[in-house]
Formats: C-alpha cells, structure tokens, sequence
C-alpha cells in the first residue's frame, strides 16, 4: 500500500515537473514573439487555464461548457493557420543554410563573410520557426482540451437520455398536471387581457391600427387565394415548354405552400404591432411561423406522394391508401407542433418532471399510432403492387431502394416503441426516438422527391423524357442528396453542431496515409489540375488525328501510333503535374510502392506483359490500324491497339481481342504490312487429253486483261500437277492491292469458265463406280453357287477399276 502510494506521489511530482519545463520553455520560445503575438498567447494561456479548472471540476452548465468550447476553437484555429504559414519561406531559408555547408569544429576559422550570412540566416529562420513551435503547442493544447470538454458533455447527454423519471401512468400526477396546465393557459389568457386593457397598447393600437389593419388584410388574402395564385403561375410557366415532365407541376406545389407561409408571416408580423400578446405570448408567437413551416411542409409532402401515385393511376397506393397517408402526414405535423409547445410550457412555467411527463405522453402515443398506420398504408400498398404484377417488388419511379426500406422499417419500429418506454418512465429516451423517426421519414421522402424532380428536369432539357430516371445522372443525384441529407439526420437524432463542425474541420485538415496528407482542397486540387490536363489530352490527340497528321505522308498505323502515344505520355504527365500541385509528397510512400511492385510482380504478370507488348507494338509498329493480319487462326483488320490488348475486325464483322503478348511472342502474318500488294493464286483443272499449251495461253490472257493485276511482275501460269480427275493449273499474278484478293479470284473463275465453254474445254468432275460384293444379301435372296475363281476375280476391286480401266494401264 505505501508502494503504490508512494509510485502515486511520484507521478504527480513528474507531471508538476513536466508542466513546469514545458512552461518554462514556451516562455522562452514566447519572448521572442512580436508585442502583439506575445499578447495573444498570454490570453490563450490564461484561457486554457481557466478551461482546464473548469474541466476538472466538472460543474459548469452546458451552456457554460459550449460557450467555453467556442472560445478554444478560436485560438485552436489561429494556431493551426500560423503552423501553415511560412512554410515555403522557411523551406528556402533551410536550403540557404545548407548550401554554406557543416559549420567547422572547434578550432577551425570560418571566413567572415559566410560566417556572418550563416548568423543572419540562422536568425531568420528562428524569427519564422518559432511562431510554428508555439503554434503546433498550443494547437495540440487547445485540440485536447475541447476533446475533454466534448466528453464531458456527451456523457452528460447519454446520462440524461438514459435516465428513468416518472411513470405518466401514475394517477397521483394526472390531477397536479392538469392544475399546471390550467394554471399556465389562465396565466396567459390573463396577460393578453391585461394587454387590451392597458392605456399603451390602446394609444399603439389607435397609431398602427391602418399598418396593423393592412397587414391583417394582406395576410388574408394570401391564405385564401395562394391555391389560386399558384395555378395561375402554373398555367403561365406551363405554357413556356416541358409539358408532361411534371417540373411545373413540382413548382406550383412549391408556390402553394410559400404563398400561405408569407400570409402567415404577414399576420404574426401584424399580431406583433398590437403587441397585446404579453412575454408568455411573445414566446409563442415567436414559434409560429416555424410551425406554420412544419404543417405546410408536411402538406406538401403528402401531396407529392398523391400526385405521384396520380400519375401512375394510383398503381402503387389506391386512392383510398393515398388519402388515408396524407392525413397521417398532416397529423404528424401536428404531433411535431404539440410536441414543441410542451416543450415550451416547461421552459416557460417550469413546471415539474411528473407534469411535463404526464403533459408529453400523449402526444408521443399518437404520434406512435399514425406511424404504425403508415407502416399498414405501406404494406397494403405492396400487396396491391404483388397483386397486380405477379410479384413483391414493383419498379418504382421515386427510387426507393431495399436500404431506404429497411430504414424506414427500422425507424417504425422505434417509434412504436417510444410509448412503452414513455411508459415506464424514460421521457427522454421515447422523445429522443419517436420524433427523430418522423422528422428523418418526412427527410427521406422529401430526398426521394427532390431526386425524381431533378431527374424530370434533365429529362426534360436532355430530351430523354422519362428514360432519364434509369440514367447514371439519377443513380448519381440520390448518392449525393444523401450525403447532403447526413448532417441534418445527425442534428435529428441529438448530434450537437459543435461535433459536426468538428468533424467538418478535421476533414479540411486531411488524414494522413502513410506520410501523405490528404484534404478535401488538396483532392480537389488534384482533380482540378488532372481534369484540365486530361481535356488538354484530348483536345491535342483530336488535333493531331484530324488535322495535321492527315497532311503529312505518315502511313495511318504511324499516325494512330503518335495519337496514342501522346495521349499516354499526356495523361501521365497530367497526373505528375496534378500530384505536384495539391502537394502530395510520395517520397514516404516509397517503401509501400516497392513492396506493391513486388506484388504486382507476381501478381499481373500477364497485364504488365501485355502493356509492356502494346508499347513495343507502337513504338516498332510490326502492325498498325488497317492492316490485314492473321494471328492463332483469327484473320481480319486492325481496328484498335491499346496498351493492353489489341482489336482486330474479322470479315464476319466481328470484334476479336488479341493479348498483346501473343502478337510479340507468336507467329503473325501481316498481308498489308508496309504496303497492299499481294498474290492471288487461282487454281482450275482441265480434262485428260486437252490441249495444255492452249489452256496456259487462255489463262494467261485472263490474267493479264484483269485490271488489278500488275504487269511487272508479270503474271505466271504454272501447269502444277497431273491429278486424279484432272490436268491441274494455276494462275499466279501479283496484285496491287491484296484486299481484293477475293473479288479478283471471283471475277477471274467467271472469265475462265466463260472461255473455256467457247473453247469447248471440259472441266471435269469426280466420277466412281460402286460395285456391290453381294446385292443379293441387300434383297434377302441366297445367291446362287459360283465358281471360284471367278467369285475372286468378282470381289476384287483396284485402282483401274475404279477409275473405269483395267489397272494394267498406269
């Protein structure tokens, strides 16, 4: 026990010591500061002294604790633009200093020039290192001491929220509530009659009485005739174009709750001029214009939901469905405005726990009730959809997708159970999930709404028309509406605007990786600086492919070389230069790349194969677009050479991808390599017993008279072989482009069979004779006995036979 006791007392005589030094030489650093620097620091200092008692005692009030936090951010956010600053001057400064060299040892004389530019150097960057010391300091101080103060409050928060008060079921609190409550609506009836009657309020009321009467007015009119208004305006945007898009209609819903909401501001702004209303009065006439926002929002919402269900002739809701969530909706609204006036009558009238209990649990039980009717106006709606389509799920035009779904189930099933535990006594815990579940349901559809509306819209300017809600703009919209939507559902479900603007500044400061600091500027930066660069690409490849490359006498595989060279070499010089300017410093990440090269190694070497292949391809071009190659059995023309792979169109018209590495590793026969000329080779076969010297002089005149054919070198005729059925030749001739091979082959077949016909030349045919060994077996008949050597001589067959001679002749 005097162990520990005494292992204790040294370490709080090690942090005293530690606190003194770091004082001690934050003085020091400190005195070197300008007067104004010096007196800056001296507040902070005083004020994180002040926050570090407030914090161990751990008794000031939440207000206390905000306000303190808010004054730390200040300065923490001085410090950390100062800790920035200067940065590339002392960056020079450093490098100056290097440049002179290591300062010489004991004994050594230093000349006096470079020693007195090494003192003035030296002094230099202290006068600009010393504000980053103090800086990075009192940023570290300042970041951990509203770390502390965030702690404390939100175990506050959770304290509160899980703490148990009393049952609103208890009847010994019914009578005492209702007391309450008549007590502070008699309280305010007694505060406007008192108003009335007074002496000032009837002599403003005699002096404003024409402004107040004509704000009355005013306010009227735009409740009353806002419905009307708003569809005139409709007709009137309607007749501009985009007719069928449903974006007018979107708007005219708009107008009809703006038009009302600026009558009841005219009115609250004319109740305000009688000022008759007395503090409790004021207060909630304050609150008016909000709520008045609240039901005409919820109005709104629901009447999207009907319009949308309208347009689809109600095929996802019936009417009756859509009728029944629009009330619910608008009585959510008031369970919302309810919920905020109890709220207010125990900020006002400081009534006791068991009251604002008893005077809350109602309002939470029904608002329980209509979220439970909307779950079964949901589920209806789906059988209906089931019902109709043959399945659960039906194509819906508002997006919702199976995670909205399952968050709204999830949030139904919160709200029901906000009454029991309103129930057993946790007020706070039932306030906190019931109302956060209608304000994010109201959310998610008005995110749904937005996104089909948007979606209408680039229809409509697009020219897409409805084919727009399948489009990547729409997938796109809904990924970025709920980004937006993330801070307001957190402020929904008790997160504090201090902790997301704490979380807003640490994204702007960046994260580190491995050395790297990444930021939202530096990111945008880089995409910036990337985009513009890769525009630039592209522009220069579109110039060079259709501008001044066609000018020169570059053949178009070198021309489709240089177009995608410049555009690799392009795009990576956009990408070095875009990593230069959001400051990315990659030397840390040296290490991590060689062991990822290691990977990539072993990993692709097939894909590292075939880039490697594809520049060796465009650098030596043994192919290039156009040409007429045959590779691995696959025959046409090269379309596309890629670094990875390359595309060749065969004559089927079919697109074919070839690795790289095969056309560098393999055989490849290239018709059209440097040049189209090619052979054409023709065979034809003649009878027995023609004239051959006639046959090679025919052939050679058809050859000749063919215009693609080539005179020098001239065409050949080759009289090949003695074949089986015929006298076989061959016409050899030289084309001068050998992507006609086919057509001239065609038109030679036909000029040869059209002068062999008037020449009386036969081309023969294959012809055999079939002897049958037994054709009785085939009838069923015994055959009858022979003799046998002639039955030898029957049923042997030879060459001669075959051919219709006796085999004595050859």
């Amino acid at each position: 026990m005097c162990s520990r006791t005494s292992d204790m007392a040294l370490g709080r005589m090690l942090r005293v010591v530690l606190s003194a030094v770091l004082l001690l030489a934050a003085t020091a650093l400190s005195a070197q500061l300008s007067d104004e620097s010096r007196a800056y620091y001296e507040r902070w200092v005083r004020t994180a002294e002040r926050a570090e008692d407030v914090i161990k005692a751990n008794r000031a009030s939440q207000a206390a604790f905000e306000q303190l936090r808010f004054e730390i951010r200040g300065y923490r956010d001085t410090f950390n633009r100062v800790r920035g600053e200067n940065s590339d001057r002392i960056k020079t400064l450093e490098a100056q200093i290097s440049a002179l060299g290591p300062k010489p040892g004991d004994g050594e004389a230093e000349a006096e020039d470079i020693s007195r530019l090494r003192t003035h150097l030296n002094d230099q960057l202290a006068r600009l290192t010393v504000p980053r010391i103090i800086s990075e300091e009192a940023y570290s101080r300042a970041n951990g001491l509203i770390n502390e103060i965030d702690r404390i409050v939100r175990a506050r928060d959770t304290k509160e929220l899980l703490r148990r008060g009393p049952s609103p079921l208890n009847p010994e609190y019914w009578t005492d509530a209702w007391k309450d409550i008549e007590q502070a609506m008699r309280a305010l009836a007694n505060e406007v009659a008192f108003n009335i009657r007074s002496d000032v309020v009837r002599e403003r009321l005699r002096i404003n009485g024409p402004g107040i009467l004509l704000l009355s007015v005013v306010g009227l009119v735009f409740l009353a005739r806002g419905r009307k208004w708003s569809e005139r305006a409709g007709d009137f945007l309607r007749s501009l174009g985009g007719v069928g898009t449903g974006v007018w209609s979107f708007v005219v819903s708009l107008l009809r709750i703006l038009i009302p909401w600026i009558g009841v501001m005219f009115l609250v702004s004319a109740l305000e001029m009688m000022d008759i209303t007395g503090l409790r009065g004021a207060i909630l006439l304050e609150q008016v214009p909000y709520w008045a926002a609240a039901i005409l929002y919820f109005n709104w919402i629901g009447r999207q939901v009907y319009l949308f269900n309208a347009s689809t002739g109600f095929r996802h809701l019936s009417e009756a469905q859509v009728r029944v969530a629009r009330i619910c909706v608008d009585l959510l609204a008031v369970m919302l405005v309810l919920h905020d006036m109890v709220v207010l009558f125990e900020r006002i009238e400081n009534i006791p726990e068991a009251t604002r209990a008893v005077a809350g649990f109602p309002v939470i039980v029904m608002t329980a009730l209509l979220l439970l009717r909307l779950q079964r106006v949901r589920v209806q709606g789906q059988a209906r959809n089931a019902a109709l389509d043959g399945s659960e799920t039906t194509r819906s035009g508002a997006g919702f997708s199976r995670m909205v779904g399952f968050l709204r189930r999830a949030l139904y099933l919160l709200g029901i159970a906000s009454p029991l535990l309103a129930a057993v006594g946790y007020n706070n815990a039932a306030e906190a999930l019931v109302y956060p579940a209608v304000k994010t349901l109201a959310l998610i559809a008005v995110m749904v709404i937005l996104q089909r509306f948007l979606t209408n819209v680039y229809g409509w300017l697009t020219r897409k028309g409805d084919d727009a809600r399948d489009s990547l703009f729409s997938v796109i919209l809904g990924f970025a509406l709920a980004l937006v939507a993330l801070p307001l559902l957190a402020l929904y479900w008790g997160a504090r605007e201090a902790e997301l603007t704490e979380i807003w500044a640490r994204i702007m400061m960046g994260f580190d990786i491995g050395g790297v600091t990444i930021s939202p500027s530096n990111f945008m930066t880089f995409a910036l600086v990337f985009a513009v660069g890769y525009t630039i690409t592209r522009l220069l490849q579109g110039g060079l492919r259709n501008s001044l490359l066609p000018k020169t006498r570059i053949d178009p595989g070198g021309q489709n070389a240089i177009v995608a060279g410049t555009g690799y070499l392009g795009i990576f010089l956009a990408a070095l230069l875009a990593i230069t300017m959001a400051g990315f410093d990659l030397s840390s990440l040296a290490i991590v790349a060689g062991a990822l090269s290691v990977g990539i190694g072993f990993g692709l070497q097939t894909i590292v194969s075939n880039f490697v292949s594809g520049i060796i391809l465009l650098i030596e071009r043994p192919i290039s677009k156009g040409d007429w190659i045959d590779v691995n059995g696959q025959m046409g023309y090269v379309r596309d050479i890629s670094v990875r792979s390359t595309r060749i169109e065969t004559f089927d018209r079919t697109d074919v991808i070839i690795p790289n590495s095969d056309l560098i590793s393999g055989s490849v026969t290239n018709y059209t390599r440097g040049n189209t000329v090619g052979r054409v080779i023709v065979p034809v076969g003649v009878a027995y017993g023609t004239d051959t010297r006639k046959v090679e002089a025919i052939l050679r005149e058809i050859a000749e008279a063919h215009p693609m054919v080539l005179a020098n070198p001239a065409p050949n005729v080759v009289f090949q072989r003695f074949g089986a059925d015929s006298l076989d030749f061959e016409i050899r001739a030289i084309l001068r482009d050998v992507n006609w091979v086919l057509s001239v082959k065609s038109d030679m077949n036909h000029e040869i069979n059209r002068r062999f016909a008037e020449e009386g030349i036969e081309i023969p045919f294959a012809q055999r004779d079939v002897w049958l060994r037994n054709p009785e077996a085939l009838s069923g008949k015994t055959p009858p006995p022979a003799a046998p050597a002639a039955a030898s001589k029957a049923a042997t067959l030879t060459e001669g036979d075959m051919d219709g001679g006796a085999a004595d002749d050859y």
